[in-house]
């Protein structure tokens, strides 16, 4: 499997991007960003992105302690079976 392979169509394409972003998310998640900060923007676009594919996720999948189990199963939901698809139709 070519994980990030953006030699696809451009299904295959927004669906690599799509993981990237959800890396992006979890990455910025370990860093505390404050109000006057010059990330605010690109944590609110990221949240914004996200939030519509995490949140169902998140009602079905409880967290595990202070884990967000559903974050993981969606991107390893992402990686090897939606995005796979996308690139052998597009």
């Amino acid at each position: 499997m070519n994980f990030f392979s953006f030699s696809g169509g451009p299904l295959c394409i927004l669906g690599n991007l799509y993981v990237l972003i959800l890396f992006a998310r979890a990455i910025l998640s370990w860093f505390p960003v404050s109000e006057g900060s010059p990330l605010v923007p690109v944590v609110r676009f990221l949240r914004t992105i996200t939030e519509p594919v995490l949140a169902p996720a998140r009602r079905i999948i409880p967290p595990l302690g202070m884990f967000d189990m559903s974050f993981l199963v969606t991107l390893l939901v992402f990686e090897f079976l939606i995005v796979p698809v996308l690139c052998r139709i597009g």
